[in-house]
Protein backbone atom coordinates (compact mmCIF):
# COMPACT_ATOMS: atom_id res chain seq x y z
CA UNK A 1 0.00 0.00 0.00
CA UNK A 2 1.55 3.36 -1.05
CA UNK A 3 2.25 5.94 1.63
CA UNK A 4 0.92 9.47 1.51
CA UNK A 5 3.60 12.10 0.69
CA UNK A 6 4.58 14.38 3.54
CA UNK A 7 4.23 18.16 3.46
CA UNK A 8 8.01 18.44 3.09
CA UNK A 9 7.95 16.18 0.03
CA UNK A 10 5.14 18.21 -1.52
CA UNK A 11 7.07 21.41 -0.84
CA UNK A 12 10.26 19.94 -2.32
CA UNK A 13 8.58 18.90 -5.56
CA UNK A 14 6.68 22.20 -5.83
CA UNK A 15 9.97 24.09 -5.39
CA UNK A 16 11.69 21.90 -8.02
CA UNK A 17 8.83 22.51 -10.47
CA UNK A 18 9.01 26.27 -9.82
CA UNK A 19 12.79 26.28 -10.37
CA UNK A 20 12.35 24.32 -13.61
CA UNK A 21 9.78 26.85 -14.90
CA UNK A 22 12.05 29.75 -13.91
CA UNK A 23 14.95 28.20 -15.88
CA UNK A 24 12.72 27.79 -18.94
CA UNK A 25 11.56 31.44 -18.70
CA UNK A 26 15.14 32.66 -18.34
CA UNK A 27 16.22 30.65 -21.38
CA UNK A 28 13.33 32.01 -23.45
CA UNK A 29 14.19 35.55 -22.36
CA UNK A 30 17.83 35.09 -23.38
CA UNK A 31 16.75 33.76 -26.77
CA UNK A 32 14.65 36.82 -27.65
CA UNK A 33 16.48 39.00 -30.11
CA UNK A 34 16.54 42.78 -29.95
CA UNK A 35 13.75 43.20 -32.52
CA UNK A 36 11.40 40.91 -30.59
CA UNK A 37 12.17 42.74 -27.34
CA UNK A 38 11.43 46.10 -29.00
CA UNK A 39 8.11 44.79 -30.38
CA UNK A 40 7.07 43.45 -26.97
CA UNK A 41 7.98 46.72 -25.28
CA UNK A 42 5.96 48.75 -27.81
CA UNK A 43 2.95 46.43 -27.46
CA UNK A 44 2.85 46.77 -23.67
CA UNK A 45 4.13 50.29 -23.06
CA UNK A 46 1.70 52.33 -20.94
CA UNK A 47 -0.91 49.55 -20.97
CA UNK A 48 -2.70 48.24 -17.90
CA UNK A 49 -1.37 44.84 -16.83
CA UNK A 50 -4.86 43.89 -15.65
CA UNK A 51 -7.16 44.84 -18.53
CA UNK A 52 -4.83 46.12 -21.28
CA UNK A 53 -6.33 49.60 -21.56
CA UNK A 54 -4.22 52.76 -21.78
CA UNK A 55 -2.50 54.15 -18.69
CA UNK A 56 -2.40 57.88 -18.02
CA UNK A 57 0.03 59.59 -15.70
CA UNK A 58 -1.39 61.61 -12.84
CA UNK A 59 0.90 64.06 -11.04
CA UNK A 60 0.66 64.05 -7.28
CA UNK A 61 3.31 66.28 -5.73
CA UNK A 62 6.58 64.84 -7.06
CA UNK A 63 5.16 61.37 -7.80
CA UNK A 64 3.87 60.43 -11.25
CA UNK A 65 1.24 57.72 -10.79
CA UNK A 66 -0.15 55.62 -13.63
CA UNK A 67 -3.92 55.10 -13.67
CA UNK A 68 -5.83 52.84 -16.03
CA UNK A 69 -8.51 54.48 -18.18
CA UNK A 70 -10.52 51.24 -18.15
CA UNK A 71 -10.52 49.55 -14.76
CA UNK A 72 -9.13 52.63 -12.96
CA UNK A 73 -6.37 50.54 -11.39
CA UNK A 74 -3.38 52.43 -10.00
CA UNK A 75 0.14 51.33 -10.92
CA UNK A 76 3.40 52.54 -9.41
CA UNK A 77 6.80 52.46 -11.08
CA UNK A 78 9.87 51.29 -9.14
CA UNK A 79 10.60 53.64 -6.24
CA UNK A 80 7.22 55.39 -6.30
CA UNK A 81 5.78 53.37 -3.43
CA UNK A 82 8.60 54.58 -1.21
CA UNK A 83 7.96 58.18 -2.25
CA UNK A 84 4.24 57.83 -1.54
CA UNK A 85 4.86 56.17 1.82
CA UNK A 86 7.11 59.09 2.82
CA UNK A 87 4.26 61.56 2.37
CA UNK A 88 2.56 62.82 5.48
CA UNK A 89 -0.77 61.24 6.44
CA UNK A 90 -2.84 64.14 5.10
CA UNK A 91 -0.95 63.85 1.84
CA UNK A 92 -1.82 60.17 1.61
CA UNK A 93 -5.47 60.93 2.25
CA UNK A 94 -5.43 63.48 -0.58
CA UNK A 95 -3.72 60.96 -2.86
CA UNK A 96 -6.36 58.33 -2.26
CA UNK A 97 -9.13 60.90 -2.73
CA UNK A 98 -7.84 61.50 -6.28
CA UNK A 99 -8.77 57.91 -7.18
CA UNK A 100 -12.19 57.74 -5.51
CA UNK A 101 -15.14 57.43 -7.83
CA UNK A 102 -17.59 60.31 -7.74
Amino acid sequence: MPTKPTAQEDEYFARKEFEKKQKIKAEQSRNLNAEQRRELQQAHFMRCPKCGMELVEIAFKDVMIDQCTGCEGVWLDPGELEKVSDLEKTGLEKLFNVFKKS
